[in-house]
């Protein structure tokens, strides 16, 4: 039973680091002085390696000028790539594409959300890991997003979107061209 306890707490405690790792100011919590070294190395070394605590939301919400966008754990924009087929299980950005529009991965088969209102999954990747859906389309963070507040993918092409939360894609406002939305100098699309 003891065992168990100081295991629940290494837990606990590699949860409340990597939550302080995110830039979360905060006050520690008291319960983690009550955990020995052992025990959260231990903890460690059987679960799977995550950028995002145990229990966090993968996908939250945020404002952007064009309205209420999906963005990840860390802040930044996540895209859709219309050239996808929706709920095909596979992505259609690959080689050079992949490496300007990364994936957005998780080690969950069931990423946790935050206000997000399309329907979650994954699909696999060509290096083995997990790629996040929302229905059905996999989404991308942009390479150019540096940010938390930029959003220099949307209408990249004509092809890349910002995802609303209920999973549809935000259309450029008329007012902005595409163009104006990337970095100067870049004209990467996919």
């Amino acid at each position: 039973m003891k065992k168990q306890l100081g295991t629940g707490l290494g837990i606990l405690a590699l949860a409340i680091a990597l939550t302080g790792c995110g830039g979360s100011p905060g006050p520690s919590s008291a319960s983690s002085s009550a955990t020995s070294p052992g025990s959260a190395a231990s903890a460690s070394s059987s679960a799977p390696a995550s950028s995002t605590p145990a229990g966090a939301a993968e996908l939250k919400t945020a404002s952007s000028s064009v309205g209420e966008r999906v963005v990840a754990a860390n802040g930044k924009s996540v895209y859709i790539f219309a050239k996808d087929v929706k709920g095909s299980g596979k992505s259609a950005c690959t080689g050079g594409c992949a490496t300007n529009w990364p994936a957005v991965t998780t080690t969950s088969a069931t990423p946790a959300v935050d206000g997000v209102a399309g329907t979650i999954g994954t699909i696999p990747t060509a290096d083995g890991k997990m790629q996040i859906t929302i229905n059905g389309m996999p989404i991308y963070f942009y390479s150019k997003d540096e940010d938390s507040s930029d959003t220099y993918g949307q209408g990249v092409g004509g092809v890349w979107s910002l995802v609303s939360p209920s999973g549809s894609m935000l259309t450029p406002s008329s007012s902005t061209p595409s163009e104006s939305s990337t970095p100067s100098g870049s004209s990467m699309g996919y």
